[in-house]
C-alpha cells in the first residue's frame, strides 16, 4: 500500500487536481473583469461587378467590393486571461427568400495579439495613416509622454511597440480582404445591407466567448458596430476601376530576418 508506485500516483493525483483547480479559478476570474467595447463602422465605397471573384472561379459571377472606415476601442477585451482576439467584420444582407435567414459573409479579419502571446507573422499590426507603409514610425519622447499618460489614465500598459493602444483601431478608407459572393450568383440591386463587427476571444484557460450585445455581469455590451444600411448598386451604375477592386493581401505582423531571432517589422 505504501510502495512507490502508489505515493507516486498519489503526488501525480494531488498535483493535477491542483493544476486543475487553478485553471478553473483563472478561467472564472476572466468573467468578472470588466469589459466596455465599442465601434464605429462606416461605408466609403460599394461596387458590384461581374466576373472571376478569385483566381481559382471556374466561372463569372456578381461579386461586391466594399470599402470602410472603422474605429474601435476593444482594449477592454485584454485582460490577465487574454491571449488574442480574433477580429472580423461581415456583411449581413437579406436573402433572396423571406423564409431563410439573412446572408453573411466576412469582408475583413484581423488577429490582436496579447503582449504575453507568443509572436506571430499573421498577428494584425496597425497601418500607419501617414504612410502606405506598415512600418511602426518612430515615436518622439514627447509623443512617448503623452501616450504613456493617456494609458495611465484609461488604466492600461504602455507599449511603446504599438502604434495605438493595444485594442484601439483607426482604419480609414479600408479595403476588404475578402470580396462578397452569394450562392445565387447575384448581388447587384440587393437592399438593406449592413457591416457588423464580430470578435472572438481566445483565453489561455476556459472557453471561447463571442460578441456579445447584451449586457452580462461586469460586460457591457458592444456599443456601435454596426454601419448605416446600404444597397448594392447595380452593375455599371458606377465606373470601375481595376485597381479600386484590389484586396488587402494580409500577410500583416513581423518577418524574421534570416538567420535572427528577433522580428523586423515589414514594409
Amino acid at each position: 500500500m505504501h510502495s512507490a508506485l502508489v505515493r507516486l500516483q498519489n503526488v501525480f493525483g494531488f498535483f493535477t487536481t491542483v493544476a486543475f483547480s487553478v485553471a478553473a479559478v483563472i478561467a472564472l476570474s476572466s468573467f468578472i473583469s470588466p469589459q466596455s467595447p465599442s465601434a464605429n463602422v462606416r461605408i466609403q465605397n460599394v461596387q458590384v461587378v461581374k466576373g472571376r471573384p478569385h483566381y481559382y472561379s471556374y466561372k463569372k459571377e456578381e461579386y461586391a467590393h466594399v470599402k470602410f472606415d472603422l474605429d474601435a476601442d476593444l482594449g477592454t477585451l485584454f485582460n490577465w486571461n487574454t491571449k488574442q482576439v480574433f477580429l472580423y467584420l461581415k456583411a449581413v444582407y437579406p436573402s433572396t427568400r423571406a423564409s431563410e435567414p439573412p446572408s453573411e459573409a466576412i469582408i475583413w479579419d484581423a488577429i490582436l495579439a496579447s503582449s504575453t502571446a507568443p509572436w506571430n507573422q499573421l498577428h494584425f499590426v496597425h497601418p500607419d495613416p501617414k504612410s502606405k507603409s506598415k512600418v511602426l514610425p518612430k515615436k518622439s519622447k514627447k509623443a512617448q509622454a503623452a501616450e504613456k499618460a493617456k494609458a495611465a489614465k484609461s488604466g492600461r500598459k504602455y507599449e511603446n511597440d504599438l502604434l495605438y493602444p493595444r485594442g484601439e483601431l483607426h482604419l480609414q478608407n479600408q479595403r476588404p480582404k475578402y470580396q462578397i459572393t452569394d450562392i445565387s450568383g447575384k448581388l447587384q440591386n440587393r437592399t438593406d445591407a449592413v457591416l457588423e463587427l464580430g470578435w472572438n476571444v481566445q483565453p489561455w484557460v476556459g472557453p471561447l466567448t463571442w460578441t456579445n450585445w447584451q449586457k452580462i455581469g461586469a460586460w457591457e455590451g458592444l456599443k456601435g458596430g454596426r454601419s448605416q444600411a446600404f444597397d448594392f448598386p447595380e452593375i455599371g451604375a458606377k465606373k470601375v476601376d481595376k485597381k479600386d477592386l484590389g484586396t488587402e493581401k494580409g500577410s500583416e505582423g513581423y518577418r524574421l530576418m534570416a538567420g535572427q531571432e528577433q522580428p523586423r517589422k515589414s514594409g
